[in-house]
Parts: structure tokens; sequence; C-alpha cells
């Protein structure tokens, strides 16, 4: 990820979030085989039902953490994809500033959110390791184990939209709005300028 003619520098944090971007595609990707091996459980039920042989039971309560646990690690994804949803109605017809300035108040507003939600998943992830809270079903999963995955994908998910709001905050006080824009911004234009850049 890139800028092309970025003035006022910035090359190191856009290399940076560059590396972030690879990180979280990583993660994806591995979220995505997580993702795939739970669809081959559940036809792997489907299938032993079909055949009376049975069944491997609990794939709906597996299946359900793996969906929360692959929401809360997307997040972060999605974020450096630019693929959150965002009303650009005024952000289109302001100059370069004031859309970063729009960019960086989104940007911190997600950090606002993300961070709540992993400050309060905390609290409830510590009361069930206190109390050893386990699932009220046969397989009876010790509930520290999805409710971790899904608390580090929310606190992932925090510390890349800070990340991502201290980098467009220095481009912008460096005077480099525009590459600013191309690190957070979400507008088609610049999203077109780094896919052919990256």
């Amino acid at each position: 990820m890139a800028a092309r003619g970025s003035p006022g520098g910035g090359d190191g944090i856009i290399v940076a979030v560059t590396l972030l971007a690879r990180v979280n595609r990583a993660v994806a990707a591995v979220v995505g085989l997580s993702l795939l091996l739970t669809v081959a459980l559940i036809l792997a039920e489907v299938g032993l039902r079909a055949t009376t042989r049975g069944m491997l039971g609990g794939t709906d309560e597996i299946s359900g953490y793996v969906m929360a646990g692959a929401s809360a690690w997307g997040f972060a994804f999605a974020l450096l994809e630019r693929a959150h949803v965002r009303i650009d109605l005024l952000h289109r017809r302001l100059p370069t500033l004031g859309r970063a300035a729009l960019d960086l108040l989104a940007t911190a507003s997600i950090a606002v959110v993300a961070g709540l939600v992993a400050f309060h998943g905390w609290s409830v992830l510590a009361k069930t390791i206190a109390r050893d809270s386990r699932s009220n079903t046969a397989l009876e999963v010790p509930l520290w184990i999805p409710q971790s995955i899904w608390l580090a994908g929310w606190v992932w998910f925090a510390a890349c939209a800070l990340f991502l709001l201290v980098a467009g905050a220095l481009l912008v006080a460096r005077g480099a709005a525009g590459a600013a824009e191309a690190v957070i911004g979400m507008t088609d234009e610049v999203a077109d300028e780094l896919e052919g850049t990256a």
C-alpha cells in the first residue's frame, strides 16, 4: 500500500500500514481456513445423519464459536481493506484536508468502539476464568477458550484502528493530507490507486 506523489513525506508510515495490511491478510487466510474446516465439519455431520450412522454432535456449538471468532478477527481485516460502511455524502464534496479530518474522525470512532468492546469483554472473560465456566452442553467446552479468541480479535481490531488513527494524524500534521487519505480514506479513487500500487 502506497500513496503516489504524497506531499510531505510519510513513506515510513505508509510502509508500516502496508505491513499491517499484509499481517491482516494473513490473519484473514487463517480465519478463512477455520471457516472452511467448520463447513467440512457441518457437511460431515449432515452426511452422517443422512446415512443413519449417528452424528458427531456439537457442530452447532463449535460453528457458533468459530463464527464469533471469525467476526472479531475479520473486523481489522475489513478496516485495512476499507470494507466498513461509511456514508460519504459530505466527504466527497470536501477538499483533501476536510476529507482527511472526517477520515480521522471515523477512524477515531472505530478505535473508541473497538476499545470499549475489548475493555468490557475483558471483564466477561475474567469472570469466566474465575468461575471456571463451561458451556451447558454435552461438550462442556471451557468458555475461556472461545471467549479468549473472540476478545483477542477485538483487541487486535482496536490496536489496528488506533495505529491507523495515529498514522493518519501524523501524516496530516506533516502536511500530507493526501497521503493520510490514502491510508485511512474511503473514496473509490483512493481505493483504486492503492490497488494499483500495492
